[in-house]
């Protein structure tokens, strides 16, 4: 069990007026254990409590290893495992639940009366969650090393004719060949007009002269991940091109500045839509400026305008400015940024000034 992690959920358990908690998303198991299982339809769950007491509910078939640092109550496919998950479970005191938990398991639970009462405790975990501890500070940045050199030898694939997904395919082999575990997303990559619509899944469309070449992807690093967005254009830059993608360049810039601790994320984000909206731009800008980030590409977190949260140390969240004419042009710059007890840090280091690729 990861001690710091565990007592900070805990923590955040007794902040809500709980001091007990089921967890069965196997990633936020993941974040508290450091063993990834995925269980397919079977139970799996990891319980806690303010008095200790910790128990996790592991079927026979999966393999952990002894020194899990948790008490293990083993179970096969025939047992009354919900019945063992209940006697666990103090029935005096609410249960907080994380927001996965599949209907299947909570409504027995719910007949059964196996607690007081039931609540959704997931910003428990997801507050957690969003202060990345020193290894997993690591983690993220050398995911995001490995992104900067995947797309920087993406580049020599950026030819006349290429289909869109094919870039996307060859990226993916990238990774592989890196030593990535995989990819955060499926990657996306959009050619001109296509760029426009913001979120555009690769197809068979050719690349052309002229065209603005605008890949957004991620990989994962011991499970941790990685989202980087670049906009290169292909030949030839027109002056409206170049317009858009200097002010885009100049939001992401501007709101990566403003970063440091104590910051309203909010006011992040006003930093770069300001920046837009006063070039004539703003309803070109359609999506929140940024989101948190970690073992799941989009985290508990966002950099928005509705945002009530301020940056911590250990946040990590995107700054992505965008803007998309339809039809025409998508230009959108993306990096990673953590937040420093002094200001920030952009995990992000391939180069992002305009670049035409010939």
């Amino acid at each position: 069990m990861k001690k710091n992690r565990v007592d900070a959920v805990l923590k955040n358990l007794e902040q809500m007026g709980l001091s007990q908690m089921l967890i069965t998303d196997p990633l936020a198991i993941f974040y508290l254990t450091g063993r990834l299982i995925q269980p397919l339809e079977r139970f799996y769950g990891l319980y806690l409590n303010q008095n200790g007491g910790h128990k996790i509910f592991i079927n026979q078939l999966e393999t952990v290893p002894e020194d899990l640092g948790v008490e293990k109550v083993r179970y096969t496919d025939t047992d009354p495992y919900l019945d063992m998950v209940a006697a666990a479970i103090d029935r005096r005191e609410p249960l907080g639940v994380d927001k996965n938990m599949a209907a299947r398991f909570l409504l027995p639970l719910l007949r059964e009366n196996a607690a007081a009462g039931f609540v959704n405790a997931s910003l428990a975990l997801d507050r957690a969650r969003a202060v990345k501890d020193p290894q997993e500070r690591e983690l993220m940045r050398r995911a995001s090393q490995l992104n900067d050199q995947a797309l920087a030898e993406l580049r020599p694939f950026i030819r006349d004719g290429v289909r869109e997904w094919e870039l996307a395919d060859q990226l993916q082999r990238i990774y592989k060949e890196l030593g990535a575990d995989g990819v955060s997303f499926p990657p996306l990559v959009a050619f001109g007009g296509n760029a426009g619509s913001g979120h555009h899944w690769p197809d068979g469309t050719r690349l052309r002269p002229g065209d603005c070449v605008l890949v957004d992807a991620g990989c994962t690093f011991e499970g941790y991940c990685s989202d980087m967005t670049r906009t290169w254009f292909y030949q030839d830059v027109t002056p409206e091109q170049q317009a858009v993608y200097d002010l885009v360049l100049r939001a992401n810039q501007q709101a990566e500045a403003a970063v440091r601790p104590g910051v309203p994320l909010r006011e992040l984000d006003s930093t770069a839509r300001d920046i837009i909206a006063a070039a004539g731009f703003g309803p070109n800008f359609t999506h929140r400026l940024g989101h948190f980030i970690g073992l799941e590409d989009h985290e508990f977190g966002d950099v928005s305008a509705s945002s009530q949260d301020a940056a911590v140390p250990g946040n990590i969240f995107s700054i992505e400015p965008g803007v998309y004419l339809e039809g025409k042009l998508g230009v959108r710059i993306e990096d990673l940024v953590l937040v420093t007890e002094e200001g920030c840090e952009v995990l992000n280091r391939l180069p992002k000034e305009l670049e035409v690729i010939a």
